[in-house]
């Protein structure tokens, strides 16, 4: 491993490393980020009328190791997928009706969500420095509440969606804001270590 490579990989930025390989090598890589996606919506809390999965842990996730636009190509794949009917979404469900329901929102936020993500760890806001990404997670998180918060506002009226599609979802993102930041450090420490043997 050169000292370049050595250097890149000690500031996790998998995203230059996966720029630099070949098409087969990122069709892997996507096709492996959209059953993390999937095996993350498996993980639910069933609410109504929006479920608490693990799904924006795995979309930020996504963003923050693949980069903006590889993370956010992997998510509109899973997103192709669940519209054709795969059940990849949670409840291990899948369709297009999915797109038109009051978890429609989340859904189409998610691939935006990861991009932004993915930009701000390629801007440093990475493992390396725990509260930048602990942040960059943070604001992945908000940004899927916000928008999913607004379809749902357009389906029930605002404090209604507030009530059951916003405020019961701010602690679980915090939450998985820090365990977020923490894989990243966790990555980033695990890729140094290996660049050093």
């Amino acid at each position: 491993m050169t000292p370049t490579s050595t250097q890149t990989l000690g500031t996790l930025d998998t995203t230059r490393w996966l720029r630099g390989q070949s098409n087969a090598t990122k069709v892997l890589a996507v096709l492996f980020g959209t059953l993390v996606l999937t095996a993350s919506s498996h993980v639910s809390v069933p609410m109504v009328p929006v479920p608490m999965t693990m799904q924006t842990l795995a979309v930020t996730l996504v963003g923050a190791l693949y980069g903006w636009r590889l993370g956010g190509l992997t998510i509109l794949v899973w997103l192709a997928q669940g519209a054709l009917g795969l059940p990849v979404f949670a409840g291990g469900t899948g369709g297009l009706a999915r797109f038109l329901g009051p978890t429609a929102g989340y859904l189409l936020a998610f691939p935006v969500a990861g991009a932004l993500t993915g930009w701000l760890v390629e801007r440093g806001w990475h493992g390396g420095r725990v509260a930048l990404a602990f942040a960059a997670m943070l604001i992945g998180n908000a940004l899927c509440l916000l928008l999913g918060g607004a379809w749902l506002a357009a389906m029930v009226g605002v404090q209604k969606a507030i009530a059951v599609g916003v405020a019961p979802f701010v602690l679980g993102g915090v939450l998985k804001s820090v365990l977020g930041a923490a894989l990243l450090k966790a990555i980033g420490s695990g890729t140094r270590k290996a660049a050093h043997r």
